[in-house]
């Protein structure tokens, strides 16, 4: 018996046009982000689709940490091309100490403010 070899082709996903006209294949993007709890925490993660994340965490299907502590906010988000770079961020993103991700959160709040 022959055992079938998963598809590997390229992390593409294609963007569907709802209008009916071309649709447009865009690559993946992955996302670091922080919400901000109902309580005043902070958490943070990563994700490819980050408006699905934000509203999976609000319904209490994100992290276990986010499901007592609802409604959440995205306080703060970077993108990556690759997930490898979006999962290191995260990782230093939890190790700075409270005051520096309180840091990242007010500059994004101040830069989407400007724009």
């Amino acid at each position: 018996m022959q055992k079938k070899k998963a598809n590997s082709q390229s992390n593409e996903k294609i963007k569907v046009d709802v209008s009916g006209e071309n649709s447009a294949v865009e690559k993946d993007r992955c996302y670091t982000y922080m919400v901000r709890c109902s309580d005043g925490s902070l958490y943070t993660g990563w994700t490819v689709d980050l408006e699905m994340r934000v509203a999976a965490h609000n319904s209490g299907k994100g992290a276990k940490y986010t499901k007592s502590r609802r409604p959440v906010t995205l306080a703060y988000y970077e993108v990556f091309e690759n997930r490898q770079d979006a999962m290191r961020r995260e990782y230093a993103i939890k190790q700075l100490p409270k005051k520096e991700k309180e840091r990242l959160a007010a500059y994004h709040h101040l830069s989407s403010m400007a724009t």
